[in-house]
């Protein structure tokens, strides 16, 4: 195996939590600010199935308050399926070439200055360094001109075969991502704006907000993503939980959620990754996860294999290292892990505290996968080398835990529950200016 977190080790050693070990309280600065008006046009723009290839899938698809702003299962159908949530099904018309890899993250208090990485391999980065201060794989085909991190990883998605932009030669779209067009006037990117810039609706808003774009520029992809991410930013802030209150000096925590707040920020050790404001380190960690799915490869290879941080950086101390969640609101984004593995709250933090007996153990029922005949979906773990491979990189040390510890745990993750950004703030609009069906 590979190395053991040092801190996690010592957390065996340590005693209950104090005021010390907590973390401080959320506070207004840190965020990034918001304006109302772009706000508003960044909620429409979220909720319009125009973005995607055939006008199908919204970002609300997979990233839906029903299901914690994530889609309820372990694997989404992007692109060939229809419906929502655990509901959604292969179109038998046109049905999904694979499951989309990995499971949807959250998007909660995604506008807090401190989420400088995203996705689960952090395939993009801030980084004052690099033309237009980020990092990412697209490198020199990148457009420059987002507002931030948050703004910049709505280009991801758009350009998924799998996600938003269509199978292969169905729209314009998924020809220019397929023939490598993302930038340009007929690049992937420019033409789903010229589908906004169409609507005069979303012109004529955009003019209001933007100066430059009622002097006459064009509307821009940045202009439709920095318009998202401010609605992201705004509508799912949520630091009004039970356990901000305690923090805050407001109301403490009582009963099952305080013993396991003391586990939490002491025996348990979790808070050795989970830490800060919005438990979460930022950095990237080999837990061993369960891997089912077709894996994050190119179409061009055979394996299902995700390697997670690996396939970004190249070095060996990054395989199958996976970015560390926050947990605010985790009691409502089941199922839990990079490839949704598991169902319940307790049996993700059961498997995390010793995922060796975890992974030996595995119950494959676990996952919450719509139907998609012929698809492999455990090839990884069929495979002994790979099963080999995923257990030698896991980097921390087991943690004994009880029945009874486990439930409180749970206990303490469910007081990160906040009561108005875990369902929105602005809610679901009834109507999008394209006049396309809103998924409510």
């Amino acid at each position: 195996m590979k190395r053991l977190a040092p801190i996690a080790l010592m957390a065996l050693l340590a005693g209950p939590a104090t005021a010390a070990d907590l973390p401080p309280p959320v506070t207004d600065d840190m965020y990034v600010a918001t304006s109302p008006a772009m706000v508003e046009l960044g909620r429409l723009l979220f909720w319009d199935p125009l973005l995607s290839g055939n006008s199908n899938i919204s970002c609300g698809t997979c990233h839906h308050p029903r299901f914690g702003t994530g889609d309820g299962v372990s694997l989404a159908l992007g692109e060939g399926g229809t419906g929502l949530g655990p509901a959604r099904r292969a179109d038998p018309r046109n049905p999904p070439e694979q499951r989309i890899p990995r499971n949807a993250p959250a998007l909660f208090n995604l506008g807090a200055g401190e989420f400088t990485t995203l996705f689960a391999d952090g395939r993009i980065q801030a980084d004052p360094a690099r033309p237009g201060g980020l990092r990412n794989p697209l490198d020199q085909e990148m457009v420059r001109g987002f507002s931030g991190i948050l703004s910049a990883q709505t280009m991801f998605p758009v350009l998924s075969q799998d996600e938003m932009a269509g199978h292969y030669g169905e729209n314009e779209i998924s020809r220019a991502v397929r023939s490598g067009r993302l930038t340009g006037e007929d690049g992937a990117w420019d033409l789903i704006a010229a589908r906004i810039r169409a609507v005069p609706a979303y012109q004529a808003a955009f003019a209001a907000v933007l100066p430059e774009v009622a002097a006459g520029r064009p509307v821009a992809f940045t202009d439709i993503s920095d318009a998202i991410a401010e609605f992201i930013a705004f509508e799912w802030r949520s630091d009004d939980s039970p356990f901000d209150r305690h923090l805050r000096g407001e109301s403490p925590l009582t009963g099952a959620a305080a013993r396991g707040m003391d586990l939490f920020y002491g025996p348990a050790g979790c808070s050795a990754c989970h830490t800060g404001p919005f438990q979460t380190d930022h950095a990237f960690h080999a837990m061993a996860v369960p891997q089912l799915g077709p894996g994050k490869a190119e179409r061009f290879e055979l394996h299902s294999r995700d390697e997670g941080r690996f396939r970004v950086t190249g070095r060996e101390e990054d395989l199958y290292a996976f970015r560390t969640p926050s947990l605010r609101n985790v009691a409502l984004t089941a199922p839990y892990g990079h490839t949704g593995s598991h169902r319940t709250l307790a049996g993700f933090i059961a498997y995390h505290a010793d995922p060796v007996a975890g992974l030996a153990a595995y119950d494959r029922a676990e996952p919450v996968l719509p139907e998609l005949d012929g698809k492999l979906v455990w090839a990884a773990l069929d495979d002994p080398e790979e099963r080999a491979r995923i257990l030698a990189a896991l980097d921390v040390a087991p943690v004994r835990l009880s029945a009874a510890e486990i439930t409180a745990l749970a206990a303490f993750l469910d007081s990160l529950t906040g009561v108005r950004g875990a369902q929105g703030r602005l809610g679901i609009p009834e109507t999008v200016p394209s006049g396309l069906p809103v998924e409510r």
